[in-house]
């Protein structure tokens, strides 16, 4: 009989630009949550209301934040993180992990990501190592990756996970998109990889409110221009029913105040809905970018969509997602290169008229992940 006692899992994640990362790591955590786990989520990032939500335990470490290109850090005042900040992370990260004493732990995108915050999981990674009994260590990892220019980035994390990690969990579907894919060295940790399925939520209960259109921008730090198309292209359409735009909790609140000024009465302006996944249930068609969490929530709602995947900064990671749903008929795609107010108005157009395609990808990850999980911590008991 395996054993399923349950166990306690501390959850490290630092999300930068988006809440993608946090929304991912939280659903996670509430389905081993609801397994009887206790989950202690750490975080970094910005704080976002909702997130990680109720019945886990939350580590709020002082908030770093990135610019586009993820070429730095810098505190919520915008000064550059110093290595007096760094040491007080670091400190904080490793008392909240002794205070825990964890059975598994569980790192988001590192080290296939997240290089900027080294200065402490570096010191992390020595941490679980040298404890007794060794607590299972596992990456976090969304279906397909940034690709990678600097040489020798690669290599380095295949050796990280050799000497540091028990398994690499990739939340996506193989028939979709495998490791692979956008990681040329995944064979060399093959023996280390196990597929979850999509981390999407579950089905939704039906919204109150009922949009014919949903324009979305993910957490909204640089989806203004998404926004601000899709805002002048409902000035022109005309459907039969209101338009949502929600902008997302980090566009600044100049941007915000002057969309919805702009807005004429049929759009309203929101700038987070939690009942975003089911207001997609009733919408004709989705308009955003191609971030993982946002796709998992239209594949689930099962409405059109047209995707404009971020580019900046030399992102690759949406552009390739969105490229694979366009072939497999599940979304139309308009490059952030030819957006504009009339691309915008057209591509939504031709979208509201496309047929819907069903799909067969996975989207039970959460639970899966959890019964992973479940199973790994049985075997290393048993071992």
């Amino acid at each position: 009989m395996q054993d399923r006692r349950p166990l306690k899992v501390f959850f490290y994640v630092q999300h930068l630009l988006g809440i993608g990362h946090l929304a991912r790591a939280s659903r996670v955590a509430h389905a081993l949550s609801q397994g009887g786990h206790a989950v202690t989520i750490v975080t970094g990032g910005t704080p976002v209301n909702g997130f990680p939500g109720s019945g886990i335990e939350h580590v709020a470490l002082p908030p770093v934040v990135s610019g586009v290109g993820f070429s730095g850090l810098a505190d919520m005042d915008g000064n550059p993180v110093d290595a007096r900040f760094q040491e007080d992370r670091k400190a904080r990260l490793l008392a909240a992990f002794h205070a825990t004493a964890p059975d598994v732990v569980i790192i988001e995108a590192f080290p296939f990501g997240r290089r900027q915050v080294r200065f402490e999981l570096m010191p992390l990674l020595d941490a679980i190592a040298a404890t007794e009994p060794k607590p299972l260590l596992l990456s976090s990892l969304r279906d397909i990756l940034q690709e990678r220019a600097k040489p020798g980035r690669d290599e380095e994390t295949v050796a990280l996970v050799k000497q540091h990690f028990d398994r690499v969990l990739v939340h996506g579907d193989p028939a979709f998109a495998r490791l692979e894919d956008t990681f040329p060295l995944a064979g060399e940790i093959a023996d280390k990889v196990l597929y979850t399925g999509l981390v999407a939520p579950p089905p939704p209960a039906p919204a109150a409110e009922k949009f014919e259109v949903i324009v979305s921008a993910g957490g909204g730090a640089v989806g203004n221009a998404l926004i601000r198309a899709a805002l002048a292209a409902s000035k022109t359409l005309t459907t039969n029913g209101p338009w949502a735009l929600v902008t997302g909790p980090n566009l600044p609140q100049q941007d915000f105040d002057a969309i919805a000024t702009d807005a004429p009465e049929h759009v309203k302006v929101f700038r987070f809905r939690p009942d975003f996944a089911s207001l997609l249930g009733g919408a004709r068609l989705s308009v955003s970018q191609a971030g993982y969490n946002t796709v998992c929530d239209i594949l689930r709602a099962g409405c059109r969509a047209l995707l404009v995947p971020f580019i900046a900064g030399g992102e690759t990671e949406q552009t390739v997602r969105a490229e694979r749903l366009e072939k497999l008929g599940l979304a139309s795609v308009l490059t952030e290169t030819d957006l504009s107010d009339a691309t915008m108005t057209e591509a939504i157009r031709t979208a509201l008229a496309m047929r819907q395609s069903a799909h067969a990808l996975d989207l039970d990850g959460a639970r899966q992940t959890a019964r992973i999980i479940e199973e790994l911590a049985a075997a290393r008991r048993l071992a």
